[in-house]
C-alpha cells in the first residue's frame, strides 16, 4: 500500500529524547512527501470526538525541539482501551473506537514510540485492524526487548551520576552511609548502569537477591569497620528487607534504618523519583532518538510492519514485534557491566 499519511504518538511512561524521535520522524516522513499527523495524548487522543490531533510540518519541529524534555504530544500509562472506565464505574472495550479514529484520519500507517507495555498494547490494537505500524522503543528502565538501549535511559543514567556525585561530597562531610533509591520496578538497569557510573559500594537490583546482614558486613569491611563515606544504590523494585515491619515509606529509607541499625553509622536516603524522567536529553539519547526517528520511517517505506527500531551492537536495526511484546527485558548474570561491578568490588546480591 502507498503511504501518504501517517500518524506519530507516544506512549506511556515520559522520558527525555521523545521530541527528538518526533522530530527525526516528522522530517524524513515529509522528506518523502508523506503528510504527518502528531496523535495527542496516545491512544487516548484517538477516543475523543473529533481526535485529538495536530499536524505535524518541518516548522512545527524546527528550534529547540532536539533538545526539549517531555513530549510535545503529551503522553499517557493508564485506561486501556481495551478495558476503559465508565462514568458508572464500569468497564468496556473501546479499542473499535480507537481504530475506527486512525482509519477516520485517513491515516495509513503508524510509528509508535513507546515501552514494551506500549508495543503490547497497540500490536493487540493494530495487527487485527490491519493497520501498518512500527515501534520506536524509549523507557527510562531499558528493559524493552529486542534492543540494547532506548531512548531515555542515558538520561536517567546521568541524573544518577549526577546525584552520586553530590551525595558523595555530602557523605564524606559527615562519615555517612547514602542510600540512593532509582526506578527501576522490574529491571536494574538504572541502578547498575548508574551505580557503576557514580562508584556506589553496593547495587541492589530486582533481578538478584541481596541479604541486609551481607551488605552491612560489607559496609563494615570496606570501611575497616569505622564511620565513613559509603554509598548505595537501591532500585525501587528489590524486595524490602525481612525484619523491616514498617508500613510504607520507601524502600531506600528501609534500607538505610538496616544499615543503620545494623553497622551503627548514621545513614540517610534519596529518592529521586521523576527526577529521572524530565529535562534536557543527553547526548547519546538524542542521537539514538534522531536514529530511531529515521529508521522508523524507512522500515515503512520498505514495506516493513509489527516490528521495532532496535540498537545492536554500533548499529541501528530492527527487530520483529513478535520479540518485543515477550515481557520486559532483565539485567542478566552475563551483563558485562555486571562484572565489572563485580570487578571493582561492588557488593551486587548473593550467589555471585
Amino acid at each position: 500500500m502507498a503511504i501518504r499519511k501517517i500518524g506519530i504518538l507516544t506512549s506511556g511512561g515520559d522520558c527525555a529524547g521523545l521530541n527528538a524521535v518526533i522530530r527525526a520522524a516528522t522530517d524524513a516522513a515529509i522528506g518523502l512527501g508523506w503528510q504527518v499527523m502528531g496523535l495527542r495524548n496516545g491512544h487516548l487522543g484517538l477516543m475523543t470526538t473529533p481526535p485529538d490531533v495536530v499536524e505535524l510540518t518541518v516548522d512545527t519541529v524546527r528550534g529547540d525541539l532536539l533538545r526539549a524534555g517531555g513530549t510535545m504530544l503529551g503522553t499517557t500509562t493508564k485506561d486501556s482501551p481495551f478495558d476503559f472506565p465508565q462514568a458508572d464505574g464500569t468497564t468496556r472495550d473501546r479499542s473499535a473506537d480507537v481504530v475506527a479514529a486512525i482509519k477516520g484520519l485517513g491515516i495509513d500507517a503508524l510509528v509508535v514510540i513507546g515501552g514494551d507495555g506500549s508495543m503490547r498494547l497497540f500490536d493487540r490494537l493494530l495487527a487485527p485492524a490491519g493497520i501498518p505500524w512500527v515501534g520506536v522503543p524509549k523507557t527510562i528502565d531499558n528493559d524493552v526487548p529486542g534492543t540494547e538501549y532506548a531512548v531515555g535511559f542515558f538520561t536517567a543514567v546521568e541524573v544518577v551520576g549526577e546525584a552520586m556525585d553530590r551525595l558523595a561530597s555530602t557523605a564524606a562531610s559527615h562519615r555517612r552511609i547514602m542510600v540512593l533509591e532509582v526506578m527501576g520496578r522490574d529491571s536494574g538497569y538504572i541502578a547498575l548502569y548508574g551505580g557503576v557510573a557514580g562508584g556506589a559500594d553496593a547495587i541492589l537490583m530486582p533481578e538478584f537477591a541481596y541479604d541486609l546482614d551481607a551488605v552491612a558486613a560489607h559496609v563494615r569491611r570496606i570501611t575497616h569497620n569505622r564511620p565513613n563515606p559509603v554509598l548505595i544504590v537501591a532500585a525501587e523494585g528489590i524486595k524490602r528487607p525481612a525484619d523491616d515491619r514498617r508500613l510504607g515509606g520507601s524502600i531506600g529509607a528501609a534500607i538505610a534504618a538496616g544499615l543503620q541499625n545494623r553497622t551503627g553509622f548514621d545513614a540517610r536516603c534519596t529518592v529521586l523519583g521523576h527526577v529521572q524522567r524530565g529535562g534536557s536529553p543527553a547526548v547519546f539519547d538524542r542521537l539514538l532518538a534522531s536514529a530511531f526517528g529515521v529508521q522508523a520511517v524507512a522500515l515503512l517505506a520498505k514495506g516493513e510492519n509489527r516490528c521495532m527500531a532496535a540498537w545492536h551492537g554500533n548499529g541501528i536495526g530492527h527487530v520483529a514485534m513478535s520479540d518485543v511484546v515477550t515481557g520486559p527485558r532483565f539485567v542478566g548474570r552475563d551483563s558485562a557491566l555486571l562484572r565489572a561491578a563485580r570487578g571493582i568490588g561492588t557488593y551486587i546480591g548473593e550467589g555471585f
